[in-house]
């Protein structure tokens, strides 16, 4: 029988991809344990940091008013929850790392040095968006539902809505911040020039309201809190296109 064997530009490809595979199990691993890790750091705080967490809401409902739970678990599960998404946020920078050494091993030497600059500032705007949610728009949001009570009805929030509420809009607003990366890496793999940004301004104008009017309470003033800040990030990204990125 002949031996079957594979040409050496096919065995150097499977070792490289056996390489990526286990690198990529190694640093996934230690991902799930810097997470696991933080979260054992902050579980015996778990009261606190829900109550810290539901302090935005807190302060906002009427006299007399407070936080339900609807389940019979919610009051043991609920703190975890909490505890559980402050440790995801808490340990990111280290999570962001082990992404970093991935995309290191795996790219280019060229490209190498710009991969850690747009990680770092997705991270950064991500934080800022976060923090913007938290101290800004939700004692608005909470303020603004707290006073539409009718007659003969008692504000009582379900505390498993109300922490869902809570990471839907802080991780939105992490998200939507993250518009200058979006723009940047568009103009610089050339999908959109910057002189068709720069054209598109009044379109992305109403495009950031709508965005707002979706992700806060029916009124102008939080509309305008997220969508200010979206667009003038907007600009801010078409500013450094302009200094760092030539038209493609």
């Amino acid at each position: 029988m002949s031996s079957l064997s594979l040409d050496p530009e096919s065995a150097r490809l499977g070792k490289t991809l056996l390489a990526g595979a286990l690198e990529l199990r190694s640093r996934a691993f230690k991902m799930i344990l810097c997470l696991f890790g933080a979260f054992l750091v902050l579980l015996p705080f778990a009261d606190q940091i829900f109550q810290i967490v539901a302090d935005p809401i807190m302060r906002s409902m009427p006299e007399g008013s407070s936080l339900i739970s609807k389940q019979v678990a919610s009051p043991f599960l609920t703190p975890l929850r909490a505890t559980f998404w402050v440790a995801l946020f808490g340990s990111m920078p280290l999570l962001l790392y082990h992404i970093w050494k991935l995309i290191d091993a795996w790219t280019p030497a060229s490209k190498r040095r710009v991969a850690l600059p747009f990680i770092a500032a997705s991270a950064t705007l991500f934080y800022v968006g976060v923090a913007f949610a938290f101290f800004v728009i939700l004692p608005i949001v909470f303020k603004f539902f707290a006073t539409r009570e009718l007659a003969d009805v008692k504000v009582m929030t379900d505390i498993n809505a109300f922490l869902s509420f809570t990471l839907g809009m802080v991780f939105a607003f992490g998200i939507a911040f993250q518009m200058p990366i979006v723009i940047i890496i568009i103009v610089w793999t050339g999908l959109v020039s910057r002189r068709a940004l720069k054209n598109a301004r009044p379109y992305v104008f109403l495009a950031v309201f709508v965005i707002g009017a979706i992700l806060t309470p029916p009124d102008l003033f939080s509309q305008t809190l997220l969508a200010v800040p979206m667009y003038l990030l907007y600009e801010l990204a078409l500013l450094v296109c302009a200094r760092f990125l030539p038209d493609r």
